[in-house]
């Protein structure tokens, strides 16, 4: 198994600076073949190693605080419920997730209905860490507040990625893998079929065979077997972030315009750092179309204007 981009940096450098990766990779699958470490991976394996009592405890407050403001849903009416979340510590994807909740809270109504799971970025940490675990509760928690007949799940997750599915990577403390079918069975057993997919990680189209269905739209990064662009640790945004989710979901147009012009900035981009198309994907389900008029009628008028450095240095 590969091990995903690592970065070293000096931590008192300010004091929301997020811990590099030095320690090795541990083993996370088990068994003596490739088909039994296959299956182990696909269970969807997390190691916390390492961490005090009172960090531990810190994390709790803030994922139980986080999760007990969400508000429940308003019966007869179609509500958004955002999740985003930064799965690795590399300081990017803290970033990303941070903004990728606020746009995609104000594009889709969401206020209230709305957690973003982002460690330390370098400049803030105060929110609950990315995790899959904090993921699978944040998850439980909506599907609690939410009418899964009637509402909306939009997730946003950003992280690097492997053929097997999304590293999980916080430091030289946390390690997991979530594979597509450990979240198919997550979303199956919780009850979350409408929903929008946002898969911001290299190889991330891995993941469109398991979660693709009539009433889900997903849209990655990559194919699922490429690599996307952008994770470098000083950056804002990655390539897909910066096209999806700072430009073009800004803007009041559809889904699947916005998945369009993503698509063709990032091939833009790549074409001009002489990097090997990612080949972002979009699969949009036949009965979407019965919810997301209705959702998309929350998207302000007045398009909103990009923030951070952008990820292709323009």
């Amino acid at each position: 198994m590969a091990q995903p981009f690592a970065f070293a940096q000096d931590e008192s450098a300010t004091p929301n600076q997020p811990p590099g990766h030095e320690a090795p990779w541990p083993v996370l699958s088990g068994g003596e073949n490739r088909a039994e470490r296959n299956d182990s991976l696909a269970a969807g394996p997390e190691l916390e190693r390492g961490l005090s009592v009172a960090e531990m405890l810190e994390q709790r407050r803030r994922l139980d605080g986080a999760l007990g403001q969400i508000q429940p849903q308003r019966p007869g009416i179609v509500d958004a419920y955002v999740l985003t979340i930064a799965l690795d510590s590399d300081p990017v994807f803290a970033r990303e997730a941070r903004e990728a909740e606020r746009v995609l809270s104000r594009r889709y109504g969401a206020e209230g209905r709305s957690v973003a799971l982002a460690g330390p970025d370098g400049r803030q940490d105060d929110l609950p860490r990315g995790s899959i675990s904090a993921l699978v509760f944040a998850l439980a928690r909506i599907a609690e507040q939410m009418d899964t007949n009637e509402d909306v799940l939009v997730l946003y997750s950003t992280s690097h990625g492997l053929p097997q599915g999304l590293a999980y990577h916080y430091g030289d403390t946390g390690y997991g893998i979530l594979s597509p079918e450990r979240f198919q069975a997550i979303l199956e057993e919780l009850g979350i079929e409408r929903r929008i997919l946002l898969i911001s990680a290299c190889y991330s189209g891995v993941f469109i065979p398991a979660l693709a269905s009539d009433s889900t739209a997903i849209l990655t990064a990559s194919t699922g077997n490429r690599t996307s662009f952008g994770c470098e640790a000083e950056n804002d945004w990655t390539f897909f972030g910066d096209a999806l989710i700072n430009r073009a979901l800004r803007k009041p147009q559809s889904l699947e315009e916005a998945s369009k012009e993503a698509s063709l900035a990032i091939a833009g981009w790549e074409l001009r750092a002489r990097a090997p198309a990612s080949l972002p994907q979009t699969v949009i389900g036949n009965d979407v179309s019965d919810w997301i008029d209705t959702l998309d009628e929350n998207i302000p008028a007045v398009a909103g204007e990009p923030v951070g450095r952008p990820a292709a240095g323009e």
